[in-house]
């Protein structure tokens, strides 16, 4: 090619004489006039060169994605406990665990392995280290044309993370280093390592550090062993090919290669890597946390757009309540679920919150969470009935009381147990859990007042749909949740002061000025009564207030508690409400309850001592009007009625099989009237006089029957039935 400074013909350069004798009065010219042009053809392959490199460069800086923070990164969702301990966490959109994670969640002695293994220099170059490409230039040129080696430095490796592309050619290396000297200039070298760490592949699904730690070691990895660091380190290199879930020897290679070199440079021990050599490599993922599962879904439902989900659970405890509600629940029935609230009296703080035995659990329908589903609460609901008798002034906890067959209009409610126990103490007839005198005060109260006292409680309870309260709410006949009788019983056990529980989802508003749920004489007397209930056989008496309850039907089974530090709720039946034949709070939730005190630690606290203004005197030193409850308006209440026989009824036609010789006996169920009973059948008696408000009868065949009872003071009732 000619220039525009070389007119002449384009022919092969004459030999030129460049010793002393050849030289004439031309030579230096010529020479002078050739390395011009020499020098400026140089310049201008050089400027072109450079123009064109320039040019590739910016055009390669043009599309980079932006350079992200790491908090720009999309990562799993992790949910914590009160400490930051992860709970639960959940993969990305595109299926990763990728969890946040940064430098000082991260061992540093696995950060100085990883820097002193994959980029010693990694402190002083500004992206791409020279040295380092120059080698791997080499190696590509002496392999023919065939990568050897990448020289890539740490940065540059996370400028290929960023990009997700392969970096295996030329152009991709070139590419690469400009993203790199990019990600130097507006990242500090701390950023980068964050980013490196969040991001490094350690194969299928998982990446980042903290995900690798928790899939291969089971733990976080604020603490590493030399083995478990090394590692880590080797995974990114290859993550599929050395997998230890699938390829645990390949794994354990990369591994050793590791601390070989890391000896050979002196940045470990030898004797140090020869130890860590002798450590197993784990040979399978393990699960991921799956804490407190239901609460975290509704977390990540209330903050979508959050990273980390602080929550007020306790982990340590909540595992040990998962284990303990999953353990009692084989011990039952495949088909009962158990759920556990356990909250701090003071704060509101709900420390575990066990929707049911388990989230997989198909039989018992683990999927629902039994802390808010609405259930019928059984006698749970008798303390606060009585503390509002004691806050009324109606009675203290020795006043006695009469548990005799009372009617209210239409409503005869009876014991769970059918006796009678004529004369008692409030005291013993909460203990023993007795209907008829909770109905009794309730009825002296009002239930509207008891209702408004649960709202109070921050508790919602459910009548049916344009109904006013009525004296059944008492005896379960109201829908509650778990987590309202947790919040009533907190209140009972804080001096009778609302507690609002809450669990970090979402922010609670704080009220000024509350309205009581009691007053505190009245909370501390409901305390003290229900320390004196006779605990279960795992449980010894007086260590916390508890109440049980059992739901109509045996559909659900209760048991609430507190001590002077925390509350703790058992629920125990089947999500679907079907029957379960023979649970109780008792037999059921009882054990479960107080095995949650037990693992309570160094949270147990005592029970509070009784406030200034409590009597404490027993039922002849009370004043008078307190000696006996006297219900104010007791014309209302129809005591000491005459028996009735409440089946079956007078006229009706009842169906025992007499016809088709199936036959059953006939069961007569008594109401009212003074016990011992004897039961009559056409004037002759049958079975024989009992306490019981029930008894069998066994017809010779079909026909009309007169069926009569006669009580202890000697009146009767009479009904006429057909039977067939």
């Amino acid at each position: 090619m000619r220039t525009e400074l070389d007119k002449g013909p384009l022919t092969r350069p004459k030999t030129v004489d460049l010793s002393p004798k050849g030289r004439g009065e031309e030579g230096p010219a010529l020479w002078a006039r050739r390395l011009t042009l020499a020098g400026f053809a140089l310049f201008v392959l050089t400027t072109a060169g450079a123009i064109q490199l320039n040019s590739t460069l910016v055009g390669i800086a043009a599309t980079l994605p932006p350079t992200p923070n790491v908090t720009m990164l999309p990562v799993s969702v992790a949910v914590t406990d009160r400490d930051g301990l992860l709970l639960r966490p959940f993969t990305t959109e595109d299926g990763r665990w990728r969890l946040p994670v940064d430098r000082a969640g991260v061992d540093p002695r696995f950060i100085e392995m990883l820097i002193a293994y994959e980029d010693r220099n990694f402190a002083e170059h500004d992206g791409i280290a020279w040295s380092s490409m120059l080698r791997a230039a080499g190696q590509f040129v002496a392999a023919g044309g065939h990568v050897v080696s990448g020289g890539s430095t740490l940065t540059m490796q996370v400028a290929r993370l960023i990009e997700g592309q392969p970096t295996r050619n030329v152009w991709g290396k070139l590419r690469q280093m400009v993203h790199a000297t990019r990600l130097e200039r507006y990242l500090g070298k701390d950023e980068i390592i964050d980013l490196y760490l969040t991001l490094a592949p350690y194969g299928g699904n998982i990446e980042g550090v903290r995900a690798a730690s928790l899939a291969y070691f089971g733990k976080e990895p604020a603490r590493l062993t030399t083995a478990e660091a090394a590692l880590l380190v080797a995974l990114p290199q290859s993550p599929e090919a050395r997998r230890p879930d699938r390829d645990p020897l390949a794994a354990q290679r990369s591994r050793d290669m590791v601390l070989d070199r890391l000896v050979a440079m002196g940045a470990l021990p030898a004797e140090e890597a020869i130890a860590a050599k002798r450590e197993p490599v784990p040979v399978a993922r393990r699960d991921f946390p799956m804490l407190a599962a239901h609460m975290a879904e509704q977390a990540v439902k209330a903050q979508p757009d959050a990273r980390t989900v602080a929550l007020t659970i306790d982990k340590r405890l909540q595992d040990a309540l998962e284990r303990l509600a999953a353990g009692r629940a084989r011990i039952l029935d495949p088909k009962v679920s158990v759920a556990i609230v356990a909250a701090d009296i003071g704060s509101g703080d709900i420390l575990a919150s066990i929707g049911s035995a388990g989230l997989f659990a198909t039989q018992s329908a683990g999927f629902v969470d039994m802390t808010t589903a609405v259930r019928s609460p059984g006698s749970t609901l008798k303390p606060l009935i009585y503390g509002l008798a004691f806050e009324l002034g109606l009675a203290h906890p020795e006043s006695l009381i009469e548990d005799r067959p009372t009617a209210f209009g239409a409503y005869v409610p009876v014991n769970f147990d059918g006796f009678n126990r004529g004369t008692v103490t409030i005291h013993d007839a909460l203990t023993e859990s007795l209907n008829i005198p909770a109905v009794v005060v309730l009825d002296a109260i009002g239930p509207a007042r008891l209702v408004s006292r649960l709202r109070r409680a921050h508790a919602d309870p459910r009548l049916p749909v344009d109904t006013a309260p009525s004296l059944a709410v008492g005896l379960g006949g109201v829908g509650i949740t778990l987590r309202d009788l947790v919040s009533v019983y907190a209140a009972i056990g804080n001096g009778g002061v609302p507690v609002s529980l809450h669990d970090g989802i979402q922010v609670q508003e704080k009220r000024q000025h509350a309205a009581p749920v009691l007053d505190p004489v009245a909370a501390w007397y409901v305390a003290d009564i229900l320390a004196d209930v006779p605990p279960p056989l795992n449980g010894s008496p007086g260590r916390i207030a508890y109440k049980t309850g059992t739901s109509y039907g045996y559909r659900d089974g209760w048991a609430i508690g507190f001590d002077g530090k925390t509350v703790i709720g058992v629920w125990v039946g089947r999500p679907d409400g079907a029957p379960v034949p023979g649970l109780s709070g008792i037999v059921g939730a009882a054990p479960i309850l107080f095995e949650a005190f037990d693992r309570l630690g160094n949270r147990k606290a005592p029970l509070p001592r009784a406030p200034a203004g409590a009597i404490l005197a027993s039922n002849t030193e009370l004043p008078t009007p307190l000696r006996r409850f006297r219900h104010p308006d007791e014309d209302v209440v129809a005591r000491d009625a005459a028996p009735e026989i409440a089946f079956p009824g007078d006229g009706v036609d009842v169906d025992l099989g007499l016809v088709s010789g199936d036959i059953s006996p006939l069961m007569v169920k008594v109401r009212n009237g003074v016990p011992p009973f004897t039961y009559f059948a056409n004037g002759a008696p049958f079975g024989r006089p009992d306490f019981a408000r029930q008894n069998l009868w066994e017809p010779d065949g079909p026909g009309y029957v007169t069926l009569s009872v006669v009580d202890a003071a000697g009146r009767g009732d009479s009904v006429t039935v057909f039977l067939n």
